[in-house]
């Protein structure tokens, strides 16, 4: 951590180039004594990621950057404020703390947090920007969280841990047990110091992998920012048998949109299929994932129009959780039903569908855009449609 960064000349540089091209600082001569420009493009390029991801820190002044890689890796406000709605009580650990965005909001719903951070730099960053941001409950322990927990003789309220998520050879990782930490072989110790756990993980994780990997599990949280998921949370708590209870938020401008259900009675549900009727229903994407296909149908009193579409319909309208049309037409799908719809643009989703967008957009010369939206999907009959629908505002 250089601290001739935080010179007054120096943020104002950072300030003012905010918009400059990245090369032309980087090839610049040096600017100020003790400082690469390297030093300079990193501040630039690492602040330039927080203007709508992490407005408080790039709102305030004198913050010091770690490199662009962690500030991508890092929650988002929206979601570390989510997370922090969740913990409640006086302590809480963070044995991954990273550049500490969740420790931060943690921070404001609880009086102690223990943010633990290997990375020697790293720590020291967030320890600066915590004072920076007047946050005087968080003491930073530059260590590896598992190590901290071990040497503690304390009992914390939560313990929070976000594992990473690539392995050695930085391919995708779809187990726990490959992450750093491994969770599930570091559970007895978490469940030795605490009686609450909340893990992150990626939305490329599958829920129920993530279940069976994990003990007492009571609740997993699908997060979404407008119709994008962004992360999975499960909730721990020591001896919990019970029912597992799925939350999903679609977090979005002004409102947010949720939805819940039981993980066991989702697999009892009755759900019943017919064809396309007078308005269509896709689930926003938090849905999707959670996997509540029947008890979005029973809740909602809707028709699945097919197994294994996801699309729902009914004859009168109703409030829910994702996109709403108005089907103006549904025919068999064919070239000629296209050519009688007179369609030269629209957008088209495709669920369940034997052809992709791009295929379907070469084959019927139709460009992207519009007020028109085609779904190309298969009915319960395993029949192949073509939706013609206009977008419910509101």
């Amino acid at each position: 951590m250089n601290k001739l960064i935080l010179d007054t000349g120096v943020q104002e540089f950072i300030l003012i180039n905010l918009s400059s091209d990245i090369m032309t600082v980087l090839l610049a001569g040096p600017v100020f004594e003790g400082i690469t420009q390297k030093e300079l493009a990193e501040q630039i390029e690492a602040k330039k990621k927080c203007r709508d991801k992490l407005t408080t820190w790039f709102n305030a002044p004198q913050i010091y950057y770690p490199n662009k890689l962690n500030i991508e890796q890092t929650s988002s406000e929206i979601t570390a404020a989510y997370k922090a709605k969740i913990v409640s009580g006086e302590s809480l650990v963070d044995l991954t703390g990273g550049f500490g965005v969740d420790s931060y909001f943690f921070s404001k719903k609880m009086d102690r947090i223990s943010h633990c951070e290997i990375n020697l730099e790293l720590s020291e960053i967030a320890r600066y920007n915590f004072k920076i941001l007047g946050r005087k409950n968080i003491e930073c322990h530059a260590e590896d969280g598992v190590s901290f927990l071990k040497k503690s003789t304390k009992k914390f309220d939560w313990i929070y841990v976000d594992p990473s998520r690539r392995n050695d050879k930085k391919g995708k990782v779809f187990l726990l047990e490959d992450c750093l930490p491994n969770l599930p072989e570091h559970l007895p110790l978490l469940f030795d110091k605490t009686q609450n756990v909340l893990v992150k993980t990626s939305p490329l994780l599958d829920i129920k992998k993530g279940i069976e990997e994990l003990d007492f599990v009571k609740e997993v949280h699908v997060v979404a920012v407008h119709n994008e998921v962004k992360e999975l949370l499960f909730v721990l708590e020591k001896g919990y048998s019970g029912s597992i209870k799925i939350k999903t938020v679609d977090v979005l401008q002004g409102q947010n949109s949720y939805f819940d259900f039981e993980l066991e009675e989702e697999q009892d549900v009755q759900t019943y299929f017919g064809e396309p009727s007078s308005y269509l229903y896709e689930p926003n994407a938090a849905i999707l994932k959670s996997g509540g296909f029947k008890s979005i149908a029973k809740t909602f009193g809707l028709i699945k129009l097919h197994p294994h579409s996801h699309l729902y319909t009914s004859d009168k309208l109703v409030e829910f959780p994702g996109r709403r049309f108005t089907i103006e037409r549904s025919l068999p799908y064919s070239k000629k039903s296209l050519k009688s719809m007179v369609v030269s643009k629209a957008n088209i989703t495709t669920r369940n569908f034997p052809m992709s967008v791009a295929e379907l957009r070469k084959k019927h010369k139709i460009k992207d855009g519009g007020n028109r939206y085609l779904f190309f999907t298969k009915t319960a009959n395993d029949s192949l449609w073509v939706l013609d629908c206009e977008k419910v505002i509101g």
